[in-house]
């Protein structure tokens, strides 16, 4: 990994030729294979340094980006100024431009707000921004939080080089697509926020918003979430600002940064099965085994998948590893606002091209069994009936995207301070028909309402 701070020397070539020395401090955001994003120092000065590592196309990234920042500038539009380009000592394309101080991006200002009210004004800003934008003719290719910043109340736009620059103003359909996929930020639930953003947008641009707008807006805030799922699910499996992936030995792990900041996950990984043995053995199968342990001063669950044989072994290393498929299904939860214990780690043990074993590390949710929260003398119908109402809208909820969970047991669902939260995704599957997914639907709602008989019956 790299250790920071370090010098690096750049030979400009745009406005002039000279050699730069700059200070980078930090890794904001690194696309595999593609560019790398740092915080850096120059001449006292703070700025950001993009570094394009593209076999084939560094020099065309660059260049796109250089010149969407100018068309930006020159039209008026906020954005950070582009100040040089050049390459590296080893010959990597770059570029700095101005950082724009006291700033976060929108992304990381929303994922903070908890009040709903808050959220929406901040998708209201960049609403308005995005309206601007528009009206000047550039339209977003690849739109979401994390490409806006936010300082004082004012919107910059960010990744110039995935715009799209028109001789005029953007269309009625365009616009409106862009809006949706700035609204499937909102919980699915909230359409009259949704509306509110799209009736935003069309304030801004002086238009009357027409019955047939609303509809075009309301099936594009469809296809724009699942769309949005999609891409945020592809981020998770790579190495970027949130997440690590680490190939070492016959290991392959995806690390949530925050879970090994200040710590070497090449250290978890080789010593997860001594720490397990050690901890709060929670499960001891045949074909999983999980216990409570803690690391890097944080409480977690760590389940590892065992071995059971070599057509085990080739049948998960064809459909993926169970520990992958639950650090997606994981995210996926938690990007449609479905609670359930937060995926920090996989890890994949190799035999050759084969899946060993495979290792799942999520947050500890401290909660009681639903099954036996139901039945505890101590709690009052009230606080039942609230929590069963809270397990039914979070059914719905897995409904409405046609999500089943395939074992719905009383173990699996845990009532916490904070309702309800559904574990154990292993048999989770997302389905494309309707007919299979009523199918396991049923499944599921069996589990459920064994759950809920009144104890004279579940006896």
């Amino acid at each position: 990994m790299t250790e920071f701070p370090f010098q690096l020397l750049i030979e400009r070539n745009l406005p002039k030729k000279q050699t730069e020395s700059l200070t980078c401090t930090a890794l904001l955001r690194a696309v595999a294979g593609s560019r790398d994003v740092y915080d850096a120092r120059w001449n006292s000065r703070a700025v950001i340094v993009k570094i394009f590592s593209h076999k084939i196309r560094a020099g065309r990234h660059l260049k796109r980006e250089w010149r969407g920042l100018s068309i930006l500038r020159s039209r008026g539009l906020s954005c950070p100024g582009p100040l040089f380009t050049g390459r590296t000592e080893t010959g990597q394309r770059s570029m700095v431009v101005e950082k724009i101080g006291d700033s976060s991006t929108v992304l990381d200002a929303f994922n903070k707000t908890s009040e709903p009210a808050d959220k929406l004004n901040l998708l209201v800003l960049v609403c308005r921004e995005l309206a601007k934008q528009h009206s000047k003719g550039v339209l977003q290719k690849d739109l979401h939080l994390g490409n806006f910043l936010l300082t004082a109340g004012k919107v910059f736009a960010l990744d110039a080089g995935q715009m799209q620059f028109l001789r005029r103003e953007a269309g009625r359909k365009s616009s409106i697509s862009q809006v949706a996929m700035l609204a499937r930020y909102l919980p699915d639930g909230e359409t009259g926020s949704a509306i509110n953003l799209f009736e935003e947008y069309f304030k801004a641009r002086q238009w009357r918003p027409g019955k047939l707008d609303k509809q075009f807006f309301q099936k594009q805030l469809i296809v724009q979430r699942k769309r949005g799922i999609r891409k945020g699910l592809k981020k998770c499996l790579r190495t970027s600002k949130r997440h690590l992936r680490l190939k070492i030995q016959n290991f392959i792990a995806m690390f949530d940064r925050g879970f090994c900041r200040n710590a070497e996950p090449v250290d978890f990984i080789e010593k997860v099965d001594a720490m397990m043995d050690a901890g709060q053995i929670l499960k001891d199968g045949r074909s999983s085994y999980v216990s409570r342990i803690s690391w890097n001063d944080k409480d977690v669950v760590s389940k590892r998948y065992n071995h059971k044989g070599l057509t085990h072994s080739l049948r998960h290393t064809i459909k993926r590893s169970r520990a992958r498929r639950g650090w997606l299904y994981g995210h996926q939860l938690l990007m449609l606002n479905i609670a359930t214990p937060k995926p920090l780690a996989y890890i994949e043990q190799r035999k050759g091209p084969l899946v060993w074993r495979s290792y799942l590390v999520t947050e500890y949710t401290a909660g009681q069994k639903l099954y036996d929260f139901l039945r505890d003398d101590n709690i009052s119908e009230k606080q039942r009936s609230e929590a069963t109402g809270q397990v039914v809208e979070l059914l719905e909820r897995l409904g409405r995207h046609r999500i089943s969970h395939g074992d719905l047991k009383h173990t699996n669902i845990l009532i916490t301070d904070k309702g309800p939260v559904l574990t154990d995704l292993d048999g989770m599957r997302v389905h494309k028909w309707n007919r299979t997914y009523k199918l396991r639907q049923t499944k599921d709602i069996r589990h459920f309402a064994a759950l809920l008989r009144p104890k004279s019956q579940s006896k």
